[in-house]
C-alpha cells in the first residue's frame, strides 16, 4: 500500500467515525432547537396556508385555538 492510499483510508475512517458519532450524539441528546413547545409543536414548524384567504397562519395559533386556550392567558375576560 502506498502512503497516499493509507492517508486516504485514515481520512475516510475519521470522517466515518465523526459522522456516526455526530448522529449518535444527536439521537442521545437532541439540542434544544429540535424540541417542541409545550403544546407539542416543533419549534421550526413552517406556517400553514389558510384555505379561506391564502394567508399564512402560525401552527401554534392553530393548536391554541383547537385546544381552546387562545384567550386563557393573564388578563383574559371572564364570562
Amino acid at each position: 500500500m502506498s502512503a497516499a492510499r493509507i492517508q486516504m483510508t485514515i481520512l475516510a475512517l475519521v470522517g466515518f467515525a465523526a459522522t456516526v458519532g455526530s448522529f449518535a450524539y444527536l439521537l442521545a441528546k437532541p439540542p434544544a432547537y429540535l424540541r417542541a413547545t409545550r403544546d407539542g409543536v416543533p419549534f421550526f414548524t413552517p406556517p400553514v396556508i389558510n384555505p379561506v384567504d391564502g394567508k399564512p397562519l402560525d401552527v401554534n395559533t392553530l393548536v391554541r385555538d383547537y385546544k381552546g386556550t387562545a384567550g386563557s392567558g393573564v388578563g383574559a375576560a371572564v364570562d
